[in-house]
């Protein structure tokens, strides 16, 4: 049985600390803040993060830099048979085409999985990965599964506020003005590879209400029934840690069946949309 380990970034929600104690290794996010770099859960806390953000920083993301994916490769190659890579979602960054690339000088030895996942839903794919690979399953067999299994998953994320879509130029400043004059709160959805207008929420009430029914819907019509339990059921939020509480306290009432599993988002994904937002996700348990 081939010796595998198994690799993910910081977009997981992973801390390198929580990776220590899952066996799984986990490459940091750069970012650069006013000029200066960054690693997320390196030398960047989520506070630190958004006291910055809140301060107007400029802050930009990027990839891992090759030298840093392949040093990682190669230190892990010396220990471990075959590596299994999960990069965040390819429809949402270039990290994952650019591992793809560094792969092909590898032999076959590095499995690259590029099956649209992010933040809780990612986790729980390295976790699954962790999962395959004590059953015996190859890098490669582990790859397919996972990619088989890619668009079986669910993402609905309610926003506090547009500014950050518009600073980001996701949304012209007249849609952001709009909606801001209106409180709208957007729900947008993960399915697949892109984030997706889902439905505009007045209230934050209606906004949890319409991440409710539309996961609700999701696991009865293709993910077998809430009775059945064929899903994971996380959830995750920006900066509001109270509001994440209470959020995940709603979930759980909704759906008493699940333990439900709560990380705040990736600073990646939180630059994007700001503080305040939460979201509820789900991904097919693979037996």
């Amino acid at each position: 049985m081939s010796n595998i380990a198994i690799v993910t970034d910081s977009n997981s929600g992973i801390t390198q600390t929580k990776a220590a104690e899952l066996g799984i290794y986990v490459i940091p996010m750069p970012f650069t803040i006013d000029g200066q770099d960054y690693l997320e859960d390196i030398n960047l806390t989520q506070e630190q993060f958004y006291e910055k953000l809140a301060g107007g920083a400029e802050i930009s993301t990027s990839q891992p830099s090759p030298d840093t994916v392949m040093k990682l490769w190669n230190e892990l190659l010396n220990e471990y048979d075959e590596i299994v890579h999960i990069p965040m979602s390819s429809g949402l960054s270039g990290s994952c085409q650019s591992a793809l690339m560094l792969a092909q000088d590898y032999d076959g030895k590095v499995q690259v999985v590029n099956n649209q996942r992010i933040s809780v839903t990612q986790r729980q794919s390295a976790l699954d990965a962790k999962q395959l690979a004590a059953k015996g399953k190859t890098a490669a067999e582990i790859k397919e599964i996972l990619e088989n299994e890619k668009f079986n998953s669910s993402i609905y994320i309610m926003l506090d506020t547009l500014s950050y879509l518009k600073k980001g130029g996701r949304i012209t400043p007249a849609a952001a003005a709009i909606g801001a004059l209106l409180k709208i709160k957007p729900v947008l959805q993960i399915q697949g590879e892109k984030l997706d207008a889902f439905a505009k929420a007045r209230t934050t009430s209606q906004g949890k209400s319409i991440m409710l029914n539309a996961m609700k819907n999701d696991i009865n019509t293709r993910f077998g029934g809430v009775e059945n339990k064929k899903v994971h059921l996380e959830i995750a939020y920006t900066y509001d840690l109270e509001a994440a509480n209470t959020w995940k306290q709603e979930v759980q009432e909704a759906f008493p069946e699940y333990d439900i599993h709560m990380d705040p988002l990736s600073l990646s994904v939180s630059c994007h949309i700001g503080p305040g937002a939460l979201a509820v996700a789900c991904s097919q348990v693979i037996e």
